[in-house]
């Protein structure tokens, strides 16, 4: 038996609004399902699919899946991703090479030091 990754699923209070946000971050276009669900499609296939579901639920605790981000320059990312909406977060990370934030919705992600 042979498994292909095929999509990360995002739970989201409000779909539409956490796709375009997260579409904005990453320059990934969206495009709605049949279903009402909005999908981000990584640049000529190069990864899977992101899908943001509705749900009705809030996020209370920290994620136990994130993303890790590679910048070219990681106080430059920081400030960009900052001024589009996200906010700084506490995950107990402590003094580290990485910068963790939340997006709209409170989603932990992390940047990281420039290679």
């Amino acid at each position: 038996m042979a498994l292909r990754f095929s999509e990360v699923c995002i739970d989201a209070a409000d779909p539409p609004a956490l796709a375009h946000w997260w579409s904005t971050a990453l320059g990934w276009p969206t495009e709605p399902t049949e279903d009402g669900d909005i999908i981000l499609k990584p640049p000529g296939g190069a990864g899977p699919l992101w899908a943001f579901l509705a749900v009705p639920d809030d996020k209370v605790v920290k994620n136990r899946i994130h993303f890790d981000f590679v910048p070219d320059d990681q106080q430059a990312e920081v400030d960009r991703l900052l001024a589009l909406g996200a906010r700084r977060a506490d995950v107990g990370q402590g003094q580290e090479s990485w910068v963790v934030l939340a997006d709209p919705e409170g989603n932990e992600f992390c940047i990281l030091a420039a290679e």
